[in-house]
């Protein structure tokens, strides 16, 4: 079930382990109340680590976007998935083996800084490739994937989104790309380095530890996301409390229908949640879950779930702990007729 605070997040917690793509930024453009909000948490001792699972852009550039949003950020507070990526290769291979990367420049360069060799394509026969996502990839880079594959190299990754939110909407993301090497080869990547997997927060944090210094605790940390298939399993995973927003490709549905390991710790709207203490959703009865001065009750009997405001969040969080409960008490959530929340 959900949680409760009795302080603003942002007091309760002392790293927050924050994603961009939906989150900060959507593409280009800044996504509503974040900066401001992320600016307010930092006043109230939050530090900020950014994860994000785009392997494409280097350290420096998100830093500079992110700074152009009025944000005071420097470059090592951005954890890529190039960054985990490269290391996760370096430790499946010796040092000096050739590589073979699908990716931005930014890949490339934390790759060849683990000590290893870009290969040029798979007539050097690499012994591993990693493959990741830039928006100027062709059809011949992932067809020379797929070939080095098939010639035996190692299948690696940095992360598995099927989709990216843009300027116009939801694009494919690397996980497509992926999945249209899996239909050639019939291989399976041996390991990815992105979200769902929770190394990424567990580097964040390391690298959040000045010299000297002992990592934040983990149940201080907190993994923010606007997909539960990533940003909130590998919070799942690693043993992280996880908040979901809602401005990205998350919606009240896939959260009311959220298996255990997709589930999150809290839920908002957008990052004005920070600033805010999280009230607590209760039972009342058998059937009847509150929160603030919302209620959703399930009819089991009728298959229907209602809630008494489908536009506040407070509604939507007694909504997702009434079809939780009865999920986890064996009951079937497709079978329930869910309301339509307009938040």
């Amino acid at each position: 079930m959900l949680k409760s605070t009795d302080r603003p997040i942002a007091e309760t917690y002392r790293l927050a382990l924050l994603d961009l793509d939906g989150v900060v930024y959507r593409g280009k453009n800044p996504v509503e109340h974040a900066a401001e909000s992320i600016r307010s948490a930092g006043k109230l001792g939050m530090a900020i680590e950014y994860t994000t699972n785009n392997s494409s852009r280097f350290q420096r550039v998100v830093a500079d976007q992110l700074r152009g949003f009025d944000l005071d950020v420097e470059p090592h507070q951005v954890i890529t998935s190039s960054v985990v990526a490269a290391r996760m290769v370096a430790r499946h291979v010796p040092a000096g083996s050739k590589v073979l990367v699908l990716g931005a420049e930014h890949l490339r360069e934390e790759v060849a800084s683990q000590g290893l060799t870009l290969a040029d394509g798979p007539e050097d026969d690499p012994v591993a490739v990693i493959q990741g996502w830039y928006p100027q990839m062709t059809w011949q880079e992932m067809a020379n994937v797929s070939f080095a594959v098939e010639r035996g190299a190692m299948y690696l990754v940095t992360n598995r989104d099927l989709t990216i939110p843009r300027e116009l909407g939801i694009a494919p993301g690397c996980g497509s790309m992926i999945q249209a090497v899996i239909n050639a080869t019939g291989v399976e990547p041996v390991a990815s380095a992105g979200k769902p997997e929770s190394a990424m927060y567990d580097e964040a944090r390391l690298l959040a530890a000045g010299d000297g210094e002992e990592p934040v605790a983990k149940e201080l940390c907190l993994a923010i996301g606007d997909r539960l298939d990533t940003d909130i399993e590998a919070g799942t995973r690693g043993g992280y409390d996880a908040l979901a927003v809602l401005t990205g490709v998350t919606n009240p549905r896939e959260l009311m229908l959220a298996p255990a390991h997709l589930r999150p710790t809290y839920i908002v709207k957008d990052l004005r949640g920070l600033l805010e203490a999280q009230p607590a959703a209760t039972r009342d009865n058998g059937r009847t879950w509150t929160c603030g001065d919302t209620a959703a009750t399930l009819d089991e009997t009728a298959g229907t779930l209602t809630v008494s405001d489908a536009t506040d969040i407070n509604a939507l969080r007694a909504a997702c702990n009434a079809m939780w409960s009865y999920a986890d008490r064996g009951g079937d959530p497709a079978a329930i007729a869910l309301p339509q929340f307009a938040l």
